[in-house]
């Protein structure tokens, strides 16, 4: 904790120097108009010596796909659904009670955007920065974001980066998110630290470009097991019960963390290309670019003691530990014509090595210690812009090895009008499940198997249209159709007795093909300062057996209103949030493997949680106040994320974002 206290007021120190006051926004350009000029800089100097106004769109923000957006420092309500732990609209998500536990899945999607398996674990990465997750910077002046966040007992949440560069062709970021939480259940104390420095550098006649990064991760949980007696202590409602550090849970001697440090590095060269006088793109050029990443990452469980609740012990106490180091190398060309379109051929190479401590031979196998070897895939992409027409294509074919797969993605979008756009996409891959689908040790006598040989490769057909409408709304409709879906369960073979099940979970892979119908509309309604914000969504599943659980309906319904205040130095917006799921199978958790499994004994959901909130914005600055499920303190103790762990009671919470230039 006192590392965050250090980089707070680092970054307070900094920010505070630098902070001059926002030129005032015109009065009949609102809110939107608070973001022509972040604040009254001094002119930057070009090339030519000539000053240059700075403006909101001098800091750029660079994707992994280098798709470009600019730094905004507006509220609006999506800022709002976004401003939580994740700082990502959690629609299809059912936060446990902590922060930094895991979430359980209220919708999916099964489209990938490589074909090799990964650690596993997955209940632990939801706050794991992927390599497509990193952000790289382009700023006028050094800039800094600040996050923070009130946690449930005992500790915050902060989330803070700051961006800088010693010339415009050279820029620099470090960033840091780190929280503690003690939460409001025993044994349920979570922290991590997220620590990533990005680079972004193009040479002055831009004929050479590179981004890199470094990232270091670590998150740690306790893990409680959940609720030893919900329905005298947590159901009953008993006031006595009401401080929920006095509920009992199954142990208290058990935890798992997630450690992953990377490095990658993305360059390109443009061997030829003229440009254009006006627009700065090259009529025809050939860009020659390589990109790597290494990276090392672990998943252990620990348990002072083996307990029976997890079925039987090789060790008196419980230590497991899964590891992933894997090396990426693509080597890429990309053809690029005003005609006829950007046309890219690459070829990679991954190298994996998963592994435990020692062979393990049980009663039935001989189980190895390591999975390793490499894969070569090749692959292709198109992107051509036709009138409004856009049209985008990638392919991938596996040409040696056993784990990687197949890969096809085609989408095409028209602009009918400056109001509806429509979209098409069809998705297509195959790949192996995740390497702890394949092969798992543990300390625990039933968490021991290996499928190298008998699981298939998962496959996925995908057909998704799109309507995007300022008149009409926001469509989204998705089929998808999945073989060999992979998945963990309590092995019905098994007799089991009640609330034993966890001491048999192992996976499987469905044979049957299990169809999905999604379906996802958005509409927010406008009178004067009032606005209601309407997300619903329908999902309807088909499958043999009960693999893959999802409630039938999910809603979100946000009534607000917002308006200026003080001389309209002040921009608010307060309101109610109703989120609702149907009742369904929600999956049951897991510590021992990271991961949720499915399970057909217990339906949660049915339950309404409102949220009241009031955000406001001062120049840079965003507050965010909220009373998160305040319902709960006057309705039923029937609200649950996954079977024994509850959602949160009602508790007040307050944050803010705050950017600084100089």
């Amino acid at each position: 904790m006192r590392y965050l206290l250090t980089l707070l007021i680092v970054f307070f120190g900094q920010a505070i120097s630098a902070q001059e006051d926002s030129i005032p926004p015109s009065r009949k350009e609102g809110e939107a108009g608070m973001e022509r000029n972040v604040r009254n800089l001094p002119p930057r100097i070009n090339g030519d010596g000539q000053g240059q106004e700075v403006t909101i769109k001098d800091y750029k923000i660079i994707s992994y796909e280098r798709d470009t957006t600019f730094l905004d420092t507006t509220i609006s309500i999506q800022k709002e659904y976004k401003y939580n732990f994740l700082r990502k609209d959690d629609f299809e998500l059912m936060p446990f009670a902590n922060v930094g536990q895991p979430y359980n899945k209220l919708g999916v999607d099964f489209d990938v955007k490589d074909t090799y398996p990964k650690l596993g674990a997955t209940a632990k990465h939801y706050n794991y920065m992927e390599v497509r997750d990193v952000n790289y910077y382009n700023v006028a002046t050094p800039m800094s974001d600040l996050m923070f966040k009130t946690t449930f007992e005992q500790g915050q949440l902060l989330d803070a980066l700051l961006a800088f560069n010693t010339s415009r062709r050279l820029n620099f970021s470090i960033g840091f998110k780190g929280f503690r939480s003690l939460g409001k259940y025993q044994y349920s104390e979570a922290e991590s630290g997220n620590f990533k420095m990005t680079a972004n550098y193009e040479t002055k006649d831009e004929r050479y470009n590179l981004r890199a990064h470094g990232a270091a991760q670590n998150s740690l949980s306790e893990e409680n097991g959940g609720l030893s007696n919900k329905e005298l202590q947590f159901e009953s409602g008993d006031p006595d019960f009401s401080d929920r550090s006095r509920l009992d849970v199954l142990f208290t001697d058990a935890n798992n963390r997630l450690l992953g440090k990377r490095y990658y590095l993305d360059h390109q060269y443009v061997l030829f290309g003229k440009k254009m006088d006006t627009s700065k793109t090259r009529t025809t050029s050939l860009t020659l670019g390589h990109e790597f990443n290494y990276e090392t990452k672990y998943y252990q469980y620990k348990q002072t003691a083996q307990n029976d609740y997890f079925g039987d012990g090789y060790e008196s106490s419980i230590s497991d530990k899964a590891s992933l180091k894997t090396t990426y190398n693509q080597i890429n060309a990309q053809f690029s014509n005003k005609t006829l379109g950007v046309l890219t051929g690459l070829i990679n190479h991954y190298r994996y090595n998963y592994f435990f401590n020692s062979v393990l031979q049980t009663p039935t196998q001989l189980i190895q210690s390591q999975l390793s070897g490499d894969e070569i895939s090749a692959g292709a992409k198109y992107v051509k812009k036709i009138g409004g027409f856009q049209l985008n294509g990638s392919a991938q074919v596996n040409i040696s090895g056993d784990l990687s797969g197949n890969l096809l993605d085609a989408f095409a979008s028209y602009d009918v009008n400056k109001n509806n756009k429509l979209k098409f996409s069809v998705h297509s891959s195959s790949r192996m499940p995740d390497f702890n689908f394949l092969l798992y040790q543990s300390d625990y006598s039933n968490y021991n198997w290996q499928h190298t040989a008998d699981f298939d490769k998962i496959n996925n057909i995908g057909f998704q249209f799109d309507l995007e409408s300022n008149v009409f709304g926001d469509l989204m409709a998705k089929y998808t159709s999945l073989d060999n879906y992979t998945y963990f369960a309590s092995d019905p073979s098994e007799t089991v007795v009640e609330g034993g099940e966890q001491a048999f979970v192992k996976p499987f892979q469905e044979s049957g093909t299990i169809n999905i119908i999604k379906v996802k509309y958005g509409k927010e309604f406008k009178w004067k300062g009032f606005a209601l914000n309407n997300t619903v969504m329908y999902q309807n599943v088909s499958q043999p057996n009960n693999a893959l659980n999802l409630p039938e309906v999910v809603t979100r319904n946000t009534f607000y209103y917002s308006n200026f205040g003080f001389k309209k130095a002040l921009y608010f917006q307060t309101g109610v949030t109703l989120k609702y799921f149907t009742s369904y199978n929600a999956d049951a958790y897991n510590p021992v493997l990271g991961e949720f499994y499915s399970q057909g004994q217990e339906e949660l959901g049915g339950f309404p949680m409102l949220d009241f909130f009031i955000n406001a914005r001062i120049q840079q600055t965003r507050i965010f106040l909220k009373a998160e499920h305040f319902n709960s303190s006057f309705g039923n103790s029937n609200f649950y994320a996954a079977p024994n762990y509850p959602y949160r009671d009602f508790v007040i919470r307050f944050g803010l974002v705050w950017n600084f230039f100089s």
